[in-house]
């Protein structure tokens, strides 16, 4: 008689919890997988895709080319040497910048500001 009060007793507190028995760490993991999936393909990889997107083209970067740089600077590319540009910005004016400071064409940014 004791031990069927005692079973009474622990499963009162699983059903207060509002939990079956059977519930557990499926019932748990099985939204935060959700929103782990919904993450992954708002998020991360958008930013793969842009980031694959500008590491081919600044890899197709070319002398003559008319660059914009993150910091507003336009000009023509004068010389790549490795990840360092060379880069004309006014006659016989020239800077040298990272690869990576380059965020797109020059007509591209002429076109964007117009709209």
């Amino acid at each position: 008689m004791v031990s069927h009060v005692y079973a009474q007793e622990t499963a009162a507190p699983v059903a207060a919890a509002g939990q079956s028995p059977g519930a557990g760490l499926g019932a748990t993991l099985f939204p935060m997988a959700v929103v782990m999936l919904i993450f992954y393909f708002l998020l991360i990889r958008p930013q793969r895709r842009r980031d694959q997107q500008m590491k081919t083209f600044l890899e197709g970067l070319k002398r003559g080319d008319e660059v914009v740089t993150q910091a507003g600077l336009m000009g023509r590319i004068a010389g790549i040497e490795g990840n360092v540009i060379l880069l004309e910005i006014a006659q016989n004016v020239k800077v040298r910048l990272s690869k990576s400071a380059i965020i797109g064409l020059q007509a591209e940014a002429v076109q964007a500001a117009s709209k």
